[in-house]
């Protein structure tokens, strides 16, 4: 079974990319999704996304809110 299979819907608490220099493109592609079309974050994903976070320090996250 692929990774992209072996997601499914889980979120960045449930699931990473098994390649560990995916990591943080991944997060960042999470963030921008969320922000750019509002969804929300539990705070389970949230702690997972900022655990994340601090092992990325030159990730930059920008997104443009989608119409």
């Amino acid at each position: 079974m692929g990774p992209n299979r072996a997601k499914g819907d889980k979120d960045p608490a449930e699931w990473m990319p098994p390649a560990k220099d995916a990591t943080c493109t991944y997060a960042t592609d999470w963030v921008t999704a969320k922000l750019r079309w509002n969804l929300t974050v539990d705070g389970t994903e949230a702690r997972a996304l900022r655990t994340i976070a601090a092992s990325c320090p030159d990730a930059t996250v920008t997104f443009k809110l989608a119409p």
